[in-house]
C-alpha cells in the first residue's frame, strides 16, 4: 500500500480542531539494543497546532522529539508531512533544546538569522524576517550583543527567535524553559504564545511541567512509562489568554497530573 494512502486513511484519524493533518505518526517504534523505548506510537498533528507531550520522568520525551526531528532513526514507523515522509533535506525542521544553542561568535542579530542562511533565504528575505522577529519577541535592543553579554532567558529567547524566524513545517521544543526560574518562565510562555499565534506554525512542546502544558496547548499527549506508548490525549479547550486560578484550568491540570501519577 503506497505510504502515503496508509498515513491518511487510518479511519481512526481526525485532524484536531477541524483544522487539516500537518504531520501523521504511525507505528513509532524505537529500540536500542534489547531496550524498548518508544512502542508503536502513532498520532497526528494538526496544521498551526500548539500539541505538549508530558510523561513521567525517564520515559522517553526527549528520545521521542529526537526520532521525530530525525536526529535519531527510528526503528520503524513512519513520520508524514503534508502527506509525504518527513525528509530534513525537504522539509523544514526545527529544534529548540533545553540549554540555550547560540553561537558564540555571532550577535544576537546574527543568531536570529543563522537558520535562515543555512537553509538558503535570500539575503533580503532574511534581513526582513530577522528584523521582524526581533522586534516581536523584544529583543532589537540588544541585537549587535553577543551571547556572553545578555542574560540566560534572553539567550534562549534567541533560540526560539531562529527557531520561529525560518518558518519551520514543524518546530519541536524540548523544555526549552525547564531551567528558568518561575516568573521568567511565565513571561517567555506569554511570549511563545504570541510568537506562535503571530506565525501560525506547527509546534510539539515536551515538558515536564503540566501547568506549562494546560498554559500553552491545544491538547496533550500523556506518555506511559517505558516502553513508552501514549496512554492518553487531553483537549484543552481554553480561551486564551488563559488563566491558572479558572477552575476549568484546574480541573484540566487534575486529570493530566492524575493520569501521569496513577499507573
Amino acid at each position: 500500500m503506497d505510504q502515503k494512502k496508509e498515513a491518511h486513511g487510518n479511519p481512526a484519524y481526525v485532524p484536531p480542531l477541524g483544522r487539516a493533518s500537518k504531520v501523521v505518526v504511525t507505528g513509532l517504534t524505537k529500540k536500542f539494543g534489547d531496550l524498548l523505548v518508544l512502542d508503536n506510537i502513532s498520532f497526528h498533528v494538526g496544521e498551526g497546532e500548539f500539541l505538549a507531550i508530558v510523561g513521567p520522568t525517564g520515559c522517553g520525551k526527549t528520545t521521542f522529539l529526537n526520532v521525530l526531528s530525525k536526529l535519531t532513526p527510528a526503528t520503524s514507523g513512519n513520520i508524514f508531512i503534508d502527506g509525504d515522509e518527513a525528509n530534513p533535506r525537504r522539509h523544514n525542521l526545527a529544534f529548540v533544546f533545553q540549554e540555550p544553542s547560540s553561537m558564540p561568535w555571532l550577535t544576537v542579530r546574527e543568531n536570529v538569522a543563522f537558520g535562515m542562511k543555512v537553509k538558503g533565504v535570500h539575503s533580503r528575505e532574511r534581513e526582513t524576517r530577522t528584523q521582524a522577529i526581533l522586534d516581536l519577541v523584544g529583543l532589537t535592543s540588544c541585537c549587535n550583543l553577543l551571547p556572553n553579554q545578555i542574560s540566560a532567558s534572553m539567550e534562549q529567547r534567541v533560540s526560539v527567535a531562529r527557531a520561529f524566524a525560518t518558518n519551520p513545517d514543524l518546530l519541536l521544543m524540548d523544555e526549552p524553559y525547564g531551567q528558568l526560574d518561575v516568573k521568567l518562565r511565565y513571561y517567555l510562555e506569554d511570549e511563545l504564545v504570541r510568537l506562535w499565534q503571530e506565525t501560525k506554525r506547527t509546534v510539539i512542546f515536551v515538558t515536564h511541567n503540566i501547568e506549562e502544558a494546560v498554559y500553552l496547548a491545544d491538547r496533550i499527549l500523556i506518555l506511559t512509562n517505558k516502553p513508552t506508548t501514549i496512554r492518553k490525549e487531553v483537549m484543552v479547550n481554553l480561551t486564551r489568554p488563559r488563566h491558572f486560578l479558572d477552575e476549568r484550568f484546574m480541573e484540566i491540570r487534575k486529570e493530566v497530573t492524575d493520569l501521569i501519577r496513577w499507573w
